[in-house]
């Protein structure tokens, strides 16, 4: 039996922490409700856009790794991105948090690119 929880409960929660410190969360795209992949944006006062995914790990773990920043001299491309994304897994949870500080609402984060 796999542990992980289901990937709508864990979106949820984040949604609501996020939420309860006075932030802005939402569900830009539902994926699979049980083991959807993850992909967070996090913003700070809705610019400074950058892009989260939950890696795996060599030993089975996952990790949130930092894999998109918006250029601001042209912010339509990080749009493209995540839309080709989700074209490409329509099983994928696409997740926008609004807060500073938003990497501790999403766990371990490895910002290499």
């Amino acid at each position: 039996m796999d542990a992980r929880l289901p990937t709508h409960l864990i979106v949820n929660a984040m949604i609501r922490r996020v939420q309860a410190e006075g932030g802005f969360a939402t569900v830009i795209a539902s994926g699979e409700r049980d083991a959807g992949t993850m992909l967070i944006v996090l913003t700070q006062n809705g610019r400074g856009a950058r892009l989260f995914e939950r890696m795996p790990q060599l030993d089975g773990a996952w990790k949130w790794t930092l894999s998109r920043e918006q250029d601001a001299e042209n912010p339509q491309e990080f749009d493209e991105y995540i839309k080709r994304r989700k074209a490409q897994d329509p099983d994928l949870w696409i997740v926008e948090l609004d807060i500073r500080d938003g990497e501790r609402f999403i766990g371990d984060v490895d910002v290499r690119n």
